[in-house]
């Protein structure tokens, strides 16, 4: 399958990579039918989703099985009145109708807006009218339908609410029973053109309104990277990212490049993280390749992981959030395993990833995306020199890139602050070493100027991780009438260390910072909490924390 969209499939250096990779893009190109339909028709049997979840439940779903399924859906989507350019949004956690229902969405050329379960009522109403969308297909539980019925008279452009079960409330349809008695599906005369919206995403952003990002349909074909030369998967790779089907994250690395590279993807729905039972299932299914972020990885080696086989994992990737250098260490010592990082946005696919032909440096995000002309500019526009920090910038005078979303829908004003001149803006700053290698610094909102000092929280968050206090932590500036701004640590602490909580400890690990890192970027205040504010995506608001010192 992917030597039908690039022309040259393995790479032996990252010079090999630059110069030879390009990805096809067919005209009218749409991912249900010409990947998903086509593994359908040239290996039917093929293995295309392995699920399992909590309750103990396993089912596996051939290509052949997800073209069916997706054709009664989107059949059945018909028959509720969606098409081409209607938006339907998806709350379906980690069941396996996502899969049949993004495809459908797809087939008919309509706009697929995944979203996440821990929605509000209020946050529903907000992106019904924003998006105006048409349709919502959800678990049916609580308190997940519940908020949905309860936006409904605040939201007039809803026609249809679909639950999936197990329960079908008032007011809803049952998806089981529209698909079972679904008439064959014919596809749409009307096909989809490569610029059409095919994707919808409410970004989580840690400030302000939720922003709405348009992919088209040619996305899919950005991802190849992401899952060939990224997560490094081959047709006999079972892959699990662990993520929830509302966030960007679970097509990144639960379905458009895993099925390009013909991977099968891994499941485990589950309503409650426990590291021992990921743990487990890694074992048991044989997983070989995972990615999740740093989070996760920080409670999987506080695991014994000498109680599990874990000898089928071959490869691990890590994004979300930058990789503090200690969890990449302590990972490799239990396991072996090097962690091979990345970063990319809900705007785009893989912009910048430790590739298989490198060696990893704790840390660092590595290098760009041949795919997309990035660099590193200062607050004046020119380009940041080596070991200089700048934003981290994508420039599309040549082309856009494929995986580079469309716009904020509906939204000019704010498409133009980040993209123009030719150059998106990703509101990210890093540095380059000598090599090449690209380093974290943090939001251009949380860098912090202290006294001329330019420190970036990234940095000093991980020199806080590698006190054995620190279980979480943000660092941010508070305003100070002498430096301008000084560092402030807001942490969480490990259960060992709560009765320790006071000045003693504070110095302890002000010290500590001071001989990990350089001693002018130590925190000069720490407060101790039970818990970081965060996003629903699960990200650190460090916006709340500084209001909270204004």
């Amino acid at each position: 399958m992917l030597e039908r969209f690039i022309d040259k499939t393995n790479y032996e250096s990252q010079e090999d990579f630059i110069k030879n990779f390009k990805v096809k893009a067919p005209e009218n190109f749409n991912f249900a039918y010409d990947v998903v339909d086509e593994w359908a028709r040239i290996n039917p049997d093929k293995r295309a989703l392995c699920w399992t979840n909590d309750l103990g439940e396993h089912i596996d779903f051939s290509f052949a099985e997800i073209k069916k399924y997706s054709d009664q859906t989107a059949s059945y989507f018909q028959s509720l009145g969606i098409g081409h350019g209607d938006g339907v949004m998806l709350i379906l956690k980690r069941r396996y109708e996502f899969w049949f229902a993004i495809i459908a969405l797809h087939k008919l050329g309509a706009i697929g807006i995944p979203a996440t379960h821990l929605l509000t009522e209020k946050d529903i109403i907000y992106r019904n009218n924003a998006a105006d969308i048409k349709a919502i297909v959800c678990v049916g539980e609580e308190p997940v339908a519940g908020n949905v019925l309860a936006a409904i008279p605040e939201s007039p452009s809803i026609k249809k609410l679909v639950s999936i079960g197990p329960l079908v409330p008032e007011g809803f349809d049952d998806f089981h029973k529209g698909i079972a008695t679904a008439k064959p599906f014919e596809k749409p005369q009307r096909a989809n053109v490569n610029e059409d919206m095919s994707l919808l995403y409410f970004t989580s952003g840690t400030t302000g309104n939720p922003k709405m990002v348009v992919h088209d349909f040619t996305y899919p074909l950005g991802h190849i990277v992401t899952a060939s030369y990224w997560h490094h998967l081959h047709e006999g790779s079972l892959h699990l990212t662990i993520a929830d089907t509302g966030w960007g994250k679970a097509v990144w690395g639960k379905l458009y490049g895993q099925w390009i590279a013909g991977a099968t993807v891994f499941v485990y729905d589950h309503e409650k993280f426990t590291p021992a039972n990921m743990l487990q299932m890694i074992q048991d299914y044989r997983i070989t390749s995972l990615c999740a972020p740093p989070t996760i990885f920080r409670f999987l080696i506080r695991e014994d992981l000498s109680k599990y086989d874990l000898s089928s994992l071959e490869y691990c990737t890590i994004a979300g959030e930058a990789l503090n250098p200690s969890v990449y260490e302590t990972f490799l010592n239990l396991t072996g395993i090097k962690l091979m990082e990345g970063f990319g946005q809900t705007e785009s696919t893989i912009i910048i990833a430790t590739f298989p032909w490198m060696e990893p440096k704790p840390g660092s995000m590595g290098v760009p995306n041949p795919q997309y002309d990035v660099d590193l500019i200062r607050p004046d526009g020119t380009r940041a020199e080596d070991g200089e920090q700048g934003e981290i910038i994508i420039r599309t005078d040549k082309e856009k890139p494929l995986g580079l979303f469309k716009e904020y829908y509906r939204d000019a004003r704010l498409t133009h602050e980040v993209w123009n001149n030719d150059v998106y803006h990703t509101g990210d700053v890093a540095w380059r070493d000598e090599d090449g290698y690209l380093w974290f610094v943090g939001r251009t909102d949380d860098v912090i100027k202290s006294s001329g000092y330019r420190i970036g929280p990234f940095e000093v968050e991980s020199a806080l991780m590698t006190h054995p206090a620190v279980v979480e932590c943000a660092i941010t500036g508070a305003p100070d009438e002498v430096r301008g701004q000084v560092v402030k640590a807001t942490v969480v602490l490990s259960k060992e260390y709560k009765d320790r909580a006071g000045e003693d400890l504070i110095h302890e690990i002000q010290d500590h910072v001071k001989r990990v890192t350089a001693p002018y970027k130590y925190p000069r205040i720490i407060e101790f909490v039970d818990e970081l504010p965060k996003t629903i995506s699960g990200k650190i608001r460090r916006v709340d924390i500084r209001n909270k010192e204004n």
